[in-house]
């Protein structure tokens, strides 16, 4: 099993490599990140036991290099079904001045990210265990994010409906999918076109190990109104 150290050398070269810059004490709470995710899956289905050996670049790099999308006027966020805080931690670890909720509906997922929250100390972050369409979800979180992050969860067009009521006025909607998404984003337009006043689908192709996106990632980004 890889340590925080190899950990660590892995995403500092991933970083160099793709000209990010994020300082020592982040790159060694997203190690530590790592180290706990890899840890506590052997307890909890958090990610699938073949990511294990590349957590850096399948999960810790990959949400470090959607941070270099996000709005910069963007100052909370809810991360929709994080499992095992994928990518809800990472970007609080990386926009400490930004405040996030990560929800998902399965208990012991939660449980795990509460110890990851307390273990890194992020004072930005809190989980909670519930679905983001239910009344009590809705009632305490209304018109209070400004960004709402999901790694392909659910189809846009649910994604939408979840975070129509959780949203200020004025939000970013952030999803990160893989594979063909044009029919998924084309019947999402179809019923929430009124809504998005801006979509930008992005490549997720990296150094060195994915220079042409042959894992076929993709960010996409929408400025979303109520």
């Amino acid at each position: 099993m890889k340590t925080q150290k190899d950990y660590i050398k892995e995403l500092k070269s991933y970083l160099w490599e793709n000209q990010l810059s994020i300082n020592d004490y982040q790159i060694e709470r997203l190690a530590h990140f790592a180290d706990l995710l890899v840890k506590k899956n052997q307890e909890v289905n958090l990610i699938s036991r073949k990511d294990e050996e590349n957590i850096i670049e399948n999960h810790i790099f990959i949400s470090a290099l959607v941070t270099e999308f996000l709005p910069t006027n963007a100052n909370s966020f809810l991360d929709i079904g994080t499992g095992g805080g994928i990518p809800g931690i990472p970007l609080a670890i990386t926009r400490p001045m930004m405040k996030g909720v990560l929800v998902d509906s399965t208990g012991k997922k939660i449980d795990a990210v509460k110890e990851f929250i307390s273990k890194l100390k992020l004072s930005n972050a809190i989980a909670e265990n519930s679905r983001v369409e239910s009344e009590e979800f809705i009632k305490q979180y209304q018109n209070q994010f400004d960004l709402i992050i999901s790694r392909g969860t659910v189809p846009m067009i649910i994604l939408f409906r979840y975070a129509i009521p959780l949203i200020k006025n004025k939000a970013y909607l952030l999803a990160i999918k893989g594979g063909d998404i044009d029919a998924e984003f084309k019947t999402a337009l179809l019923k929430y076109k009124p809504n998005i006043k801006k979509s930008t689908i992005f490549e997720l192709a990296y150094k060195p190990t994915n220079l042409r996106n042959k894992k076929g990632k993709k960010l996409i980004l929408l400025e979303i109104t109520k």
